[in-house]
């Protein structure tokens, strides 16, 4: 099979057999991904957040003990 082959047999399953989601579908789908991704976001802000506090107070907790 040579590339050619390969290529316009790719192009005809794309054009063809490949059933591609209807508009409020994709919609629907970019809303929930949307949601997910900034929770996430918030989540994972607040969790280094958190890690980011509780080392700085460990450091200067130590800090404070050896002075």
């Amino acid at each position: 099979m040579s590339l050619v082959d390969f290529i316009k047999g790719s192009y005809t399953e794309f054009k063809d057999r490949v059933e591609w989601p209807k508009w409020p579908e994709l919609q629907s789908s970019t809303i929930v991904v949307t949601i997910g991704t900034v929770l996430m976001a918030i989540f994972t802000f607040g969790v280094d957040s958190l890690f980011s506090k509780s080392i700085a107070n460990m450091i200067s907790l130590f800090i404070n003990l050896f002075n």
